[in-house]
């Protein structure tokens, strides 16, 4: 069986949707690698004592980390029926966790709130995998 026609017509832009994602992780990572160096924050400690600077953009990209699982799956699987609405719910989610790492950066962790429009992305791919389920379960 062709995996091209197993899945969606427009499922690639889902994938360009999850190259987004990559691009901004590695972003985040980077800056916290930058922030290291900066802050004399030595591997294996995550946060440190002194640094309030570098906490704010340890925690920026740690609290993405903990939501992209998530996102993930409901991305995924919303993807596989409504590649392109997902695609755009997902861009609005990974674009606001940009938003919300620059928020942080300020050293003002509640800038980092001005990304609220994320939870349109996150909360639209949930409820569209909820919807899929239920129609898989033949309730609708």
């Amino acid at each position: 069986m062709d995996m091209l026609t197993v899945l969606p017509p427009n499922f690639g832009y889902a994938i360009l949707t999850y190259l987004y994602c990559w691009f901004m992780v590695a972003y985040l990572g980077m800056k916290v690698g930058s922030a290291r160096k900066k802050y004399d924050v030595q591997y294996p400690t995550m946060y440190s004592d002194k640094e309030h600077m570098f906490n704010c953009i340890q925690r920026a990209h740690q609290n993405t980390l903990e939501v992209i699982p998530l996102w993930l799956v409901f991305q995924t699987i919303a993807a596989l029926v409504y590649p392109l609405s997902a695609s755009v719910l997902g861009a609005i989610f990974v674009t606001s966790r940009f938003s919300y790492a620059w928020g942080y950066y300020t050293g003002d962790p509640q800038k980092r709130m001005r990304s609220a429009y994320g939870y349109i992305g996150f909360f639209g791919v949930m409820i569209l995998s909820i919807s899929i389920a239920l129609q898989l379960l033949g309730v609708y």
